[in-house]
């Protein structure tokens, strides 16, 4: 498909590549076209950074002059050759012989942070799924996201005079981003319906190129549909719980549908978080019409293929609707499926729920995959807590959530001075491999050349900052009495602290506001200066958060810090990207465990910015003291405003103490050694770990391809594993409450325990559970599940068997205690089957 059909102006002859380098989003990430750009419209790419918006704009002028520049020319072939040869270089996937293990891999997301030339993202969650795409491509791993064009994205921010937030939504034109309409075979433009309530919702469609991968964007603004259902996708994370309902029905189900008109094949569902549950049931519903099975056995052959990535640290954050909103929309769809309404909301219920509770999104997910992961170690730890009510009478260790820690695309996110330092020391194929040499690659650069990346950094973002402060201020008269012009700010050799993220409460951005005195003297220090840089939104609906924003506003306004600390409006991924390149010291204070990763202060690593946070989400697994600094205790107090006061003291003296002194303290040289040390640790163990290059092989070696061959084996025949799978469900719940157990006997000989104990298993066949002995986990360890071992019938008895079990006697016998869980080879114990049998 020829991007240039969907420029709106025609391009001279020797120009027409700049459309195909403009319509690809690797751009977002390659250092080396930005100069391109540049030459084509030096105040359009500093004011957008956008290339097809810069096509669509330049005057027409300046393109035949352009096509008449030898020299520019030349760096266009130049960056034509370039990305043909990535795109036909050999991958690391590629390089393991995985194509035919792992077909394609589709990522549901609700949003998709690229660039800011495709705003369909508001934070976190959709960086990281916009980081998994570029990285996918870098990688060669064949995935494809899914998403929604939104009409409006997410809000952009403006501050007024009195410092109040506002909040506007301007209008995503489609024919000005870089995306372009996907085609059937007979080229028309590809629709796809879903039905709701009395009527059939049509979906024009649209892909946008991430350098090999695609992302497939689903839009409901089309004449064909009525008015209210236009605005369907008008706006990311709708305000009313039906329109929510809505978007996600577009996004699940109408996702799927997507991807079966294009023909793809795929092999695994990668749902991040919640809101794309609904694939699970239309991707069962697909395999239905397939092979002719009933939906429960469809679903147990189909979920295999299905991965729920959860980011939610808290039970209230996940997405529920009321069972009459549920009947209302997919009361036909159920029947489709087979199911009557009930058994449909019980997929999304947690046991013992009473017909009046919400349909819960997370849980429709987890019933409904075969694996499921947190996005840290301790996001983890906490989602196995959240989700225990869906495992009645397991214990909360043995929840099935693993993790698999988040990370940045650091080509993303580094700066071309830094990328020009990695490249030296560690080769341009750094982060598109296995990683292994990086860390001691990087240890050969020098203290010199470590402080001269920082130096430039800070000056470049100060540079970037001042023409948007200059702006920002301007607008509010915030100008020099003597010369008219706006006050300029920051100074390129003080220390930069930076603080970005959306502002609300949890985050607590405002805990270094605690005591504004001491912040302002340690910010005025004549012989230490100290300068903060701040950003964030805050909800609009938000108001705790928005009086978070206006506490900032004013404490910015001082005259003792006016122009030590600034507020940068609008924080979208361009202030990210000129902030973490920049800034010394990524400050982040959420209260814990709230944070479930935070990727934000991943993206100073490959910059050479330190790292001050709360032990929390990444950092909690992170730091180490000669990587950065550390906040708190490691425990959670909840929202104690002691805690908050007695940590914002901690905060005030960490920087007073040790932060500021290790950036001024310097050697013979003028280097800050201390300093320094700490930037060579946290950029050579840190930013390759800590990159979505380990994240995305992890998901690969360790979810998908295992995924993949199970969801063969249970498809194979159409659905005879499934099916059989399914049965013995049926069995196991049908026999489970006969269980029980007989009398148990321990002993100790030369120091090992022995256990025998009686168990009757009514018609379930030996070989279909598992007896075991489980020890709840001591402080610092983990739990013990011992395998117990089936001996001799036991004598009169119908099925009745002695299971035993020795183990040394490092703890007391009263510990472990016998229990009885299902068990099949091929089935995921206990997320397919959460029966569980304990002696009393």
């Amino acid at each position: 498909m020829d991007p240039s059909r969907y420029l709106h102006r025609a391009l001279p002859g020797p120009l027409s590549g700049l459309a195909d380098l403009a319509m690809d989003l690797r751009w977002s990430w390659n250092h080396g076209a930005d100069r391109l750009w540049q030459t084509v419209d030096p105040e359009l790419w500093e004011l957008t950074g956008d290339p097809w918006l810069i096509l669509e704009s330049v005057a027409a002028e300046q393109l035949d002059e352009l096509a008449r520049n030898p020299a520019f020319l030349r760096e266009l072939q130049d960056q034509l050759e370039r990305r043909r040869a990535y795109l036909s270089r050999r991958t690391w996937f590629e390089h393991n012989g995985w194509r035919q293990a792992l077909r394609g891999v589709a990522y549901f997301s609700m949003e998709f942070g690229l660039a800011e030339a495709l705003p369909i993202y508001s934070g976190g969650l959709g960086v990281l799924a916009g980081d998994v795409l570029k990285t996918a491509s870098d990688l060669g791993v064949p995935l494809v996201g899914v998403g929604l064009l939104y009409q409006q994205g997410y809000f952009r921010q403006a501050i007024d005079a009195n410092g109040d937030q506002l909040a506007f939504f301007p209008y995503n034109d489609p024919t000005m981003l870089p995306v372009m309409p996907l085609r059937d075979a007979r080229g028309e433009w590809l629709r796809v319906p879903v039905e709701l309530p009395g009527r059939v919702l049509q979906l024009r469609t649209w892909q946008a190129r991430v350098g090999r991968c695609r992302l497939y964007l689903l839009d409901s603004n089309d004449l064909l549909n009525r008015p209210g259902d236009r605005g369907i996708t008008s706006v990311l994370y709708a305000g009313s719980a039906e329109l929510r309902l809505q978007q996600e029905m577009v996004l699940g189900i109408g996702g799927w549908r997507l991807l079966e008109a294009l023909g793809q094949e795929i092999d695994i569902c990668h749902i991040n978080e919640g809101h794309a549950a609904l694939v699970v049931l239309e991707r069962a519903r697909s395999f239905m019409e397939r092979s002719g099975q009933r939906f429960e056995v469809a679903l147990r052959a189909t979920c295999a293929g299905n991965l729920f990535t959860t980011h939610t640290p808290v039970a209230a954050g996940f997405d529920r609707f009321p069972p009459t909103l549920i009947e209302q929309y997919l009361g036909d769809y159920a029947r489709q499926l087979g199911l009557d309404l009930e058994a449909l909301l019980a997929l999304g219920r947690a046991e013992g729920d009473g017909a009046a509770a919400s349909f819960n999104m997370a849980a429709l997910a987890m019933r409904g995959t075969g694996r499921v992961n947190g996005v840290s170690r301790l996001h983890g730890e906490v989602s196995r807590r959240i989700f225990l009510p869906l495992f009645p009478r397991w214990p909360q260790a043995e929840v099935p959530v693993g993790h698999v820690t988040n990370g940045v695309h650091t080509p993303s996110w580094d700066s071309a001075a830094a990328d020009a330092l990695w490249t030296g020391a560690c080769g341009k194929r750094r982060w598109l491999d296995t990683q292994e040499t990086v860390e001691a690659d990087f240890r050969t650069v020098s203290d010199e050349a470590l402080w001269e990346l920082r130096a430039r950094g800070r000056q470049a973002m100060i540079a970037a900052l001042r023409r948007r402060l200059r702006h920002q201020r301007a607008t509010r008269g915030r100008v020099d009495p003597a010369t008219g012009e706006p006050l300029e700010v920051l100074e390129p050799d003080t220390l930069t602290l930076g603080f970005a993220r959306r502002f609300t409460e949890y985050k607590r951005p405002n805990l270094l506001l605690q005591d504004p005195q001491r912040l302002e003297r340690l910010l005025g220090d004549p012989q230490r200066p100290v300068q903060l840089v701040i950003a964030g939104k805050a909800h609009p609906q938000d108001e705790v958060g928005r009086r978070l924003v206006r506490e900032w506003i004013a404490f910015s306004r001082r005259p003792g810090v006016r122009n030590r600390v600034v507020f940068v409006e609008d924080y979208d991924m361009g202030v990210a990207a000129d902030l973490v390149q920049g800034v010394d010291l990524w400050i982040n204070t959420p209260r814990r465990p709230w944070e479930a990763c935070g990727t934000s202060g991943m993206k100073v690593l490959v910059n050479g910015g330190l790292n001050l946070s709360e032990l929390d989400g990444w950092w909690a697994e992170a730091y180490e003291p000669a990587l950065g600094w550390a906040l708190g205790d490691g425990r959670e107090h909840d929202s104690d405003p002691a805690w908050d006061r007695y940590e914002a003291d901690c905060l005030y003296r960490l920087l007073e103490e040790e932060v500021v002194p290790a950036f001024y303290r310097r050697d013979e040289r003028g280097l800050p050694v201390d300093w320094l040390r700490r930037i060579r640790e946290s950029m050579a163990r840190l930013t390759p770990r800590f990159s979505s290059n380990r994240m995305l092989r992890q998901y690969t070696e360790s979810y998908y391809l295992p995924m993949a061959a199970a969801l063969r084996r249970r498809c194979a025949g159409q659905g005879r594993l499934a099916a059989e799978l399914e049965a013995l469900r049926d069995k196991w719940r049908r026999h489970w409450p006969m269980l029980h157990f007989g009398d148990l006997t321990v002993s100790e000989t030369d120091g090992e325990l022995g256990f025998r104990v009686a168990v009757y298993l009514d018609d379930l066949d030996a070989g279909e559970v598992r007896v075991q002995l489980y020890a709840d986990p001591l402080p610092g360890q983990g739990y013990e599940c011992v395998p117990m071992q089936r001996s001799e019938a036991i004598p009169g008895a119908f099925n009745g068997f002695f299971y035993t079990a020795r183990l040394p006697a490092a703890r007391p016998a009263a510990d472990y205690t016998p229990r009885i869980v299902p068990y099949h080879p091929e089935a995921a114990i206990p997320l397919e089957a959460d029966l569980i049998f304990w002696k009393e």
